[in-house]
């Protein structure tokens, strides 16, 4: 018998989107082994935990195969053929839009969704139910780093140069990540760095294992990166280390941000923040003296209130260094999710259109609507953010579908979240696994998962890649976009919305091209052919006329209309909710190495979970002697939104007015049943990253979470 092929594909979590192969085992408790694949050069060959164990979730043990029903007598989800699921859902939206209108339908999608379903389903919302609520939970991922971007450059791409880059540069200051646990494979860029002569400066109020690979290790208080960055740029200046050529040549707006820099001077700032002043001076001759050098940002300056602002001061620290718009140098952002970059370019988001278009633009929309076939006014206008659409639910909008995403455990104010959720008339949810959120709904539609179907992702760098089918899933199991085919036709769509994923993606060439995304010069075959292609990538020919792609974006000019970019004049300001004697302590939360995102599928996974086993407190031991708390205790975590429990774990590799929890978990460990929903004005991003807490040790008969 001959050996079966290994199928290439890409890892189903981060949006590294890891190069990985697939070999059909023909085992039901574990239908594929992942083989090795070295020739995708994002991660050569490399898989975290994470991607090696993903096959896991394939298994019938963990995962649905077959719709769910909640049966009226009972209240219990019961089994029921497609035909039922399918009719109830359809039914419930019809009559949610004819009784309250078509605005009174949510939908709700997922980061981690292919180019090809986050298209579909905006196009579903908008064209079959008319509305305009429809968000995604990418808008808790890179929001606040999206509206920077295109406030300085014009264009909004996670990273406009390929990780390729990030060892060749002169210094590198890592902002907010924790890359060793949330992207492991990605590490070795920065040990290449190091390797190469390269700096390494981490900011983050945790030394954590990124941290340790620091040549510097700032660790201010968290919400307090805004007035790091300007403390900086102060120095930059008062230093004499401004690129006036580059300024002069290359910006506008420099006067403005210059004198907003020059407001937060170095003093103030080591008050504000807690890192001393001779650490600062030290951190911008580091970044100063290097002849390129790059600014990437994660989650911990993004997901504030304040998270545009934040980046912003950041994107204006690498302008006034002429690090920016040249080789080797620039500002990033390390997207999380699988396709959190694409699944918010073409019409899952609230704002958008397909291609990155503005959904309030008449010449997109018209676009759009030619090639959808519908006249441009009857497109919906934009609609709320994530978390608004959520706290909306129950109320103007009383049904919601939602696919890819678990917002029991991942939205702020988690536990009013789940509370909303349960007051909508009717809820259906699509999704791999049984989630806490799919445990609340009406029906449920399983569907199938990233080895068994094709699609594309773009991953953190721009790059558009191809999953492709290796398995064949279980009988009782549909794609995403069959779902919505089906949902179309029994809506009155009979055509337009094809089941095909190569199809989809040739009407997306077309929804795209011309707009700030544009993909109209990508096809299945180039991916195939090239690993991936950078974005944008317009239809200009075939063969040699055919573009390249754009691995490295404006070393010529910016994406704004003169060309130039754009400083952006801000002020520190403090966090929606500060610390004070009720709530003394500031709360920031993560990711751990072996659980991704809300935990729905790698929770399922046995080797994840024997190395993340549960929730747990990070704080200092000066903090636990205070309370008298030793390690491995539980110790309740309270906020003004809640209280959650979990064990203590004690270490001086945080600060000591500081807290840390991660997020992977639902029950009374959920971390985000504590954190503050105040929204950045600009992003709509969420203040995940820091709130006001206090700490209550318990005895072993306490009551858990409230």
């Amino acid at each position: 018998m001959s050996e079966v092929t290994a199928v290439p594909t890409h890892c189903p979590y981060c949006a590294l989107q890891c190069g990985m192969s697939l070999r059909p085992t023909g085992a039901p408790e574990l239908p594929a082994e992942v083989v090795e694949r070295t020739d995708f050069p994002v991660n050569r060959g490399a898989l975290c935990g994470k991607g090696r164990t993903a096959p896991a979730v394939l298994s019938s043990r963990v995962r649905l195969t077959e719709p769910l029903v909640r049966c009226p007598d009972t209240g219990a989800l019961v089994p029921a053929s497609w035909e039922e699921a399918l009719a109830a859902v359809a039914d419930g939206l019809r009559r949610t839009r004819a009784d309250h209108g078509p605005d009174a339908v949510g939908v709700f999608g997922g980061g981690g969704l292919t180019n090809e379903k986050a298209y579909t389903l905006g196009k579903f919302a908008r064209l079959v139910l008319g509305t305009s609520q429809i968000d995604y939970n990418g808008r808790f991922c890179m929001s606040s780093a999206a509206a920077a971007h295109g406030r300085a450059f014009g264009l909004d791409r996670g990273l406009p140069f390929p990780l390729e880059d990030i060892p060749k540069t002169g210094c590198v200051i890592l902002v907010g990540s924790n890359l060793a646990e949330t992207m492991p494979p990605a590490l070795r860029y920065l040990t290449e760095l190091k390797e190469n002569g390269g700096k390494l400066i981490v900011i983050d109020p945790r030394r954590t294992r990124t941290a340790e690979q620091a040549d510097l290790h700032l660790a201010p208080r968290p919400g307090t990166d805004l007035a790091l960055a300007l403390g900086m740029l102060h120095l930059v200046v008062a230093e004499g280390r401004v690129d006036e050529e580059f300024v002069a040549t290359r910006t506008t707006g420099w006067e403005a941000a210059r004198a907003g820099a020059m407001s937060h001077w170095p003093e103030q700032v080591e008050r504000i923040t807690g890192v001393p002043v001779p650490r600062l001076r030290e951190a911008v001759a580091m970044f100063g003296d290097a002849a390129t050098g790059m600014v990437l940002t994660a989650r911990g300056p993004e997901q504030q209130s304040k998270g545009t602002d934040t980046v912003g001061a950041w994107i204006n620290l690498c302008l006034a260094t002429g690090k920016a718009g040249r080789p080797l140098s620039g500002y990033g952002c390390l997207t999380g999710q699988g396709n959190g970059q694409g699944g918010r370019e073409h019409g899952q988001k609230a704002d958008q259109l397909p291609g990155y278009r503005k959904l309030d633009d008449p010449a997109a929309r018209a676009h759009v609507a030619g090639v959808w076939g519908v006249p441009p006014e009857s497109l919906p206008g934009p609609g709320r953010s994530a978390y608004e659409l959520l706290d909306a639910l129950g109320g103007d909008v009383k049904a919601l579908l939602l696919m890819g995403s678990n917002p029991v455990v991942s939205a702020p104010r988690a536990a009013h979240i789940e509370g909303r959720l349960r007051s909508l008339d009717f809820l259906a949810v699509a999704d791999v696994v049984l989630s806490e959120t799919a445990a609340l709904a009406d029906v449920v539609l399983p569907v199938t998962q990233w080895a068994e179907e094709t699609g594309t992702m773009t991953n953190l760098e721009g790059r558009v890649l191809l999953r492709r089918l290796a398995l064949t899933p279980p009988s009782g199991v549909r794609s995403d976009l069959e779902v919505l085919h089906a949902l179309a036709g029994l809506l009155g769509w009979e055509k337009g919305f094809p089941a095909e994923p190569e199809e989809v993606f040739d009407e997306l060439r077309r929804a795209s091209a011309g707009g700030p995304a544009d993909y109209s010069g990508i096809s299945y075959r180039r991916i195939e052919e090239e690993q991936g292609v950078f974005w944008p990538c317009p239809e200009t020919g075939t063969g040699e006329t055919a573009h390249a792609g754009t691995p490295r974006l404006f070393l010529d000019r910016f994406a704004t209309p003169d060309g130039r970019a754009r400083f952006v004049p801000v002020v520190h300001r403090a966090a929606a909710e500060e610390t004070d004697a009720e709530y003394p302590v500031v709360l920031t939360t993560g990711r751990v190495v072996s659980q991704y995102q809300s935990g729905a599928q790698t929770r399922r996974v046995d080797e994840l979970n024997a190395a993340a086993p549960g929730p747990f407190v990070e704080l200092h031991p000066r903090v636990a002697e205070r309370l008298g708390v030793a390690e491995g205790e539980r110790i309740a975590v309270v906020s003004r939104r809640g209280r959650a429990v979990a064990p203590a774990r004690i270490t001086t590799a945080i600060r000591p007015d500081t807290v840390f929890m991660p997020f992977h978990w639902a029950g009374e460990g959920r971390a985000n049943t504590l954190v503050n929903p105040a929204l950045d004005p600009v992003s709509r991003m969420p203040e995940f990253k820091v709130c006001a807490v206090r700490l209550e040790p318990l005895s072993p008969g306490d009551a858990t979470a409230g």
